[in-house]
C-alpha cells in the first residue's frame, strides 16, 4: 500500500426486497484501511511518521481492526504489537483471513492466556511511552471522533445537496463507538444501530465509556440471538441476498445488522442510508466456518 486515499466515499442507491435504501460506500475508501476502520484511524492516518515508533493493540485474531492498524504502521513505519487470546494450532500454521495479511504486512502477533486477558489493557497501557500508542481493542477510543466527524459532515453536505429529511443512519455496533459519533454529530438525524457484540446492555455499557449516549440514537434489537463470529444460516441467506442486489458487506457486521434492520423496517418513516463498515477480507475465513459447517 503506496498511499492512502481521500476519505470522501460516494453515496449510491440501493434497491433491496422492493424498498430504496442509500449506502454509504465507506468500504472503497481504501482496500485495507476501509470503512469505520479508516474513520477512527483517520488522525493516525494525517498524523507524522516522527510521532510515534510503534503502536499496541489487542483483541481478536480476525479483527478487522487489527488488520487497518497493521496496514496504517506499515504505511507508516511503525512497529504494530498486537496481543490476542491463544490462536488455534491450524490457524497459526495456515493463517487466513485478516490475520493473513496482518502477518505478511509486519505484525507481531504475542497471545496471552483466556484467563488474563480480562487484564489485559491496563497492562499494555503500562507498557506504553511518549513514542508508543495504545490503540483499544477495535479503536474504541475518543481518538476515534475527529474521522468521524468527517463522515458526519459528508453526511449532512449529501442530505444538503439532495433535500432528503428525515433522515435513518444506519450502522452496526461492536464497541459502538461510530455509532456513538455519529449520532453525537447528525443530531437531527436517527441513528439506528445494533449490538453484534453482546446483547444491548453490554453495548449501552461500551458506549457510556465515551459519554451519554445521544438521544437520537437507538438500538434495534434483534428476534434472535446470535453469538458473536459464529455461523448462522440466516445471516449467509441474506449476505448473498444483498451480494445479488450488487453489494457485498461483511459476514459478522454487515449480515447482522441488515438481518436486524429488516425486521424494524415496516416501522422506519422516512429515508435510510446504511453506513458501509467495510471489513471484506474477513470474508474469506467466515465463508471457511459456513463450508465448515456444510451451510454454503
Amino acid at each position: 500500500m503506496d498511499s492512502i486515499a481521500s476519505p470522501f466515499s460516494t453515496v449510491e442507491r440501493f434497491v433491496f426486497r422492493g424498498r430504496d435504501f442509500f449506502i454509504k460506500r465507506d468500504e472503497l475508501i481504501d482496500p485495507l484501511l476501509s470503512g469505520n476502520k479508516y474513520r477512527k484511524l483517520y488522525t493516525l492516518i494525517r498524523a507524522d511518521t516522527e510521532q510515534y515508533n510503534s503502536i499496541v493493540s489487542c483483541g481478536g485474531m480476525q479483527s478487522n481492526a487489527m488488520l487497518s492498524i497493521a496496514a496504517l504502521c506499515r504505511q507508516k513505519g511503525w512497529a504494530f504489537h498486537y496481543t490476542s487470546k491463544p490462536v488455534p494450532p491450524r490457524l497459526k500454521s495456515l493463517p487466513t483471513g485478516n490475520l493473513k495479511v496482518a502477518l505478511e504486512l509486519g505484525m507481531q502477533l504475542h497471545e496471552v492466556a483466556a484467563e488474563d486477558y480480562p487484564q489485559l489493557t491496563r497492562a499494555l497501557k503500562s507498557q506504553t511511552d511518549a513514542s508508543t500508542l495504545f490503540v483499544p481493542q477495535g479503536g474504541a477510543d475518543p481518538l476515534a471522533q475527529a474521522g468521524i466527524e468527517i463522515l458526519a459532515q459528508e453526511i449532512r453536505r449529501w442530505q444538503l445537496e439532495t433535500g432528503i429529511e428525515n433522515l435513518h443512519v444506519v450502522t452496526p455496533s461492536g464497541t459502538g463507538t461510530t455509532a456513538f459519533y455519529l449520532a453525537t454529530s447528525l443530531p437531527d438525524a436517527q441513528l439506528l444501530t445494533t449490538a453484534t457484540v453482546g446483547d444491548t446492555a453490554y453495548l449501552l455499557k461500551q458506549m457510556q465509556v465515551l459519554g451519554a449516549v445521544p438521544e437520537n440514537l437507538r438500538i434495534l434489537e434483534n428476534a434472535k440471538k446470535h453469538h458473536f463470529a459464529k455461523p448462522y444460516a440466516e445471516l449467509l441467506e441474506i449476505y448473498n441476498e444483498l451480494k445479488d442486489a450488487g453489494i457485498t458487506f461483511d459476514l459478522i457486521y454487515g449480515a447482522n445488522m441488515w438481518f436486524t434492520l429488516l425486521q424494524h423496517i415496516h416501522a422506519i418513516d422516512g429515508p435510510v442510508l446504511y453506513v458501509h463498515s467495510g471489513g471484506l477480507i474477513g470474508n474469506e475465513t467466515m465463508l471457511d466456518r459456513y463450508r465448515h459447517k456444510s451451510l454454503c
